[in-house]
């Protein structure tokens, strides 16, 4: 059985976790997610505590069961404390500003780059050079600092571009000139 699998989520005070059929909810102070059961999957909820169970042992089933547990446990933890992720902006004349519900990107582009910020997301941007992604749901964090970091990769020889914080790049060495 699955180490992770088999250990059951705490559910904390203020957190609602309900089970309607194969989809489970999970409501706190900071939003609402749900979670689509994949068939094998079985989630009970009692005493405080979520317990996930599988059906069967076949490897697609095992391989769920983990996961199915981990991605309850993100939730329950993205409701009540959040996720977040911060990036920073390196090189010359190299800024992003925040204006309504998009981020306006000027990284060595003719144009200024425009990002729509979807919804269940805050961005706010410091010193013009630092962004700060936060939110409840891990993977829509996770992925808007991805797809923020895609706009301008960071360079490998000039270290130029958008990074996570505390990112560790390898610098090449450019031509020798001889």
């Amino acid at each position: 059985m699955s180490r992770i699998g088999k250990k059951p989520v705490q559910v904390p005070a203020g957190v609602d976790v309900k089970v309607t059929g194969s989809v489970v909810s999970v409501k706190g102070p900071l939003g609402r997610l749900d979670w689509t059961l994949a068939p094998g999957i079985g989630v009970t909820v009692d005493k405080g505590q979520v317990v996930v169970t599988r059906s069967s042992d076949d490897r697609n089933v095992r391989a769920l069961h983990g996961l199915v547990r981990a991605e309850l446990n993100n939730m329950v933890h993205g409701v009540t404390k959040g996720y977040e992720r911060n990036l920073e902006i390196t090189g010359v004349g190299y800024k992003a500003a925040v204006q309504g519900r998009a981020m306006s990107f000027n990284v060595g582009y003719i144009n200024p780059v425009i990002y729509p910020i979807p919804t269940g997301i805050d961005v706010k941007v410091d010193k013009q050079t630092l962004i700060n992604v936060k939110g409840f749901d891990k993977r829509l964090v996770g992925q808007v600092a991805a797809n923020l970091r895609a706009i301008k990769p960071p360079d490998v020889y000039k270290q130029k571009g958008v990074r996570y914080v505390g990112e560790v790049l390898r610098k090449k060495e450019g031509k020798t000139g001889k």
